[in-house]
């Protein structure tokens, strides 16, 4: 049994994989705090479920794209999913921000799609992670994988630099994510402009995405 904050059906909003239909299935534990972290995912109002229950309830979601499994942190939970993850019916497209790199390496093989973030110490007021990030990279770029990089006006040349180099190394797509509170975004336009210009003389794989789902008022 596992506690989960909830379950339900909505448009992806966030990275390449926006306006696909997913079942979300957001876990209550994470393993940082994240000063921009805008989800609700409080133990206290949660409901717990077996592996079968679950099961069933994702594998009759037959209308979605895939399961995306979010939170918190879904790789905290690894002794469930090791269980859970064979009874699936629908790809697995895992939510995670990307540090957990031994946990991620036990449950790789089930998984079709990954959303790593690079945790930027300017925005998320976390410690330096990226040791941790690079031997996840490592493990989860055998997989459908994309970086993510929530980012203010803080944001310092260095970890520019530092994240660009992450996605270069394993040719992914690093999709930069200004930080929102609410619909209206931290930056403007000319300030998020400069810094995709910054990203993209060390890398050409990189994207400007918002949180699209803010706009068009889904969970």
């Amino acid at each position: 049994m596992t506690k989960i904050k909830e379950i339900f059906k909505s448009i992806q909003g966030e990275g390449p994989f926006v306006g696909y239909k997913q079942l979300f299935v957001r876990f209550c534990k994470c393993n940082l705090t994240c000063k921009y972290c805008d989800t609700d995912f409080n133990i206290a109002d949660s409901k717990e479920y077996s592996v079968e229950e679950l099961a069933e309830i994702i594998n009759k979601a037959k209308d979605c794209h895939s399961v995306s499994f979010t939170g918190g942190e879904p790789l905290l939970e690894k002794d469930f999913l090791e269980k859970l993850f064979p009874k699936i019916n629908l790809p697995i497209y895992l939510e995670t921000n990307g540090t957990l790199y031994q946990t991620l390496e036990e449950l790789i093989d089930y998984i079709t799609y990954i959303s790593a973030d690079i945790k930027l110490p300017s925005c998320s007021g976390n410690k330096e992670l990226w040791n941790e990030h690079e031997k996840f990279f490592e493990i989860a770029s055998k997989k459908a994988l994309f970086a993510k990089a929530v980012f203010e006006e803080n944001i310092t040349e260095f970890e520019i630099e530092r994240m660009c180099n992450i996605a270069k190394k394993y040719n992914i797509e690093l999709i930069l994510q200004p930080m929102m509170r609410g619909k209206i975004s931290t930056v403007d336009s000319a300030f998020m402009e400069k810094v995709l210009d910054s990203c993209l003389i060390k890398y050409k794989r990189v994207r400007l995405i918002p949180q699209v789902h803010k706009f068009i008022d889904v969970i």
